[in-house]
């Protein structure tokens, strides 16, 4: 299936991630078929507080599109949005977000709030998740048995 094909290349850049210590979470952005933008999480590494897996693809992304306006597009994120990645997500107009694992400290796409398909904003996500959960969750399950031992 698609969904998995995508959240797959998401997995491959949170390793990416887990593979300089940060947090592993990584996300790719489809258009027609072709991932147009990719990110993993480097805020320790670049000593960012904005520089989140979701981020950094969406500013990739509207590059490719020449606009601010990602429509059309999916993101595919290992780890439900938090709070800025959801509003970047809005913002950018990007219709369709699956995730696979929940964030229930921290996730806007329903976990603590829904960003994502607040009706008071001017624009709203349809949202997939769970999409190869194990995957997911495990990677970060291990990122942090690492540091908490």
């Amino acid at each position: 299936m698609e969904h998995e094909k995508y959240m797959i290349e998401a997995l491959k850049e949170a390793k990416k991630a887990f593979d300089i210590d940060e947090v592993p979470i990584g996300a790719v952005i489809v258009h027609e078929g072709e991932i147009i933008g990719r990110g993993y999480n480097r805020r320790n590494t670049d000593h960012n507080p904005l520089c989140h897996a979701e981020i950094i693809a969406i500013n990739q992304a509207a590059k490719f599109m020449g606009d601010w306006r990602i429509e059309n597009c999916t993101i595919y994120v290992t780890v439900e949005p938090c709070p800025m990645c959801a509003g970047a997500i809005v913002q950018a107009r990007i219709p369709t977000v699956v995730f696979g694992a929940a964030n229930k400290k921290a996730g806007c796409a329903g976990s603590v709030l829904n960003i994502l398909q607040e009706p008071r904003l001017n624009h709203r996500a349809e949202i997939i998740e769970g999409v190869l959960f194990d995957e997911c969750s495990g990677i970060m399950k291990d990122f942090f048995k690492r540091f908490r031992k």
